[in-house]
């Protein structure tokens, strides 16, 4: 995870989860992410596969120019990169895992900034994934960052993380072995295996 909201807010999450894949709504309390809060937000996970913004942070609505609460976070993407977050979003909801995206935003005048989006898995009472904490975070600070807004966005690389699993930088060095890099999406050589993407290659 390169940006340090990211990184704080994976490691609230792992805190408070416990030994649970994932932590209740519930438990999250927005005064433990003081310094991070207007980079995160919330998402209610609804049938069919629809990702609602229910609470957004002031510097993350900045990036977009506008009030994201009631949007899907689906509709902030177009074409393969869609299709590509809605299974990411289902890996997330679905299966527990948890997710970091870099992503190249791009305004009117094909200004661009690096950013990066965390996605979690939350529980509302019951057993399902039904919500999700994230965050989204400009990995630059352009000049025009606040008054143009980011108009569309591609996905550049994505790696899922499984409750089961460390991040590197939670690893001692005595366990560590380097993370596969990202994967570049949309991969024209992949094909679909259930709500997941089955990319031909590997160890020679």
């Amino acid at each position: 995870m390169k940006h340090a909201a990211s990184r704080e807010l994976y490691q609230y999450w792992n805190r408070v989860r416990g030994v649970e894949p994932a932590p209740q709504r519930s438990v999250i309390e927005p005064s433990d992410l003081r310094r991070i809060l207007p980079d995160t937000f919330i998402l209610e996970v609804s049938e069919p596969a629809r990702y609602l913004v229910r609470l957004a942070g002031t510097r993350v609505c900045a990036i977009f120019g506008r009030e994201l609460k009631g949007t899907d976070l689906l509709d902030l993407w177009q074409g393969e990169d869609r299709s590509a977050m809605a299974t990411l979003a289902a890996a997330v909801s679905q299966d527990g895992a948890a997710a970091v995206v870099t992503v190249e935003g791009l305004t009117m005048r094909e200004a661009s900034v690096a950013c990066e989006l965390l996605l979690l898995p939350l529980r509302h009472g019951g057993p399902a994934f039904d919500r999700v904490l994230g965050s989204f975070a400009a990995l630059g600070r352009p000049s025009w960052l606040g008054s143009e807004p980011v108009i569309r966005q591609t996905i550049t690389s994505l790696r899922l993380i499984w409750p089961k699993e460390r991040p590197g930088f939670f690893r001692r060095k005595t366990d560590f072995q380097p993370d596969a890099a990202p994967v570049p999406l949309p991969a024209r050589s992949s094909r679909r295996h259930g709500h997941l993407f089955v990319v031909d290659g590997g160890k020679q």
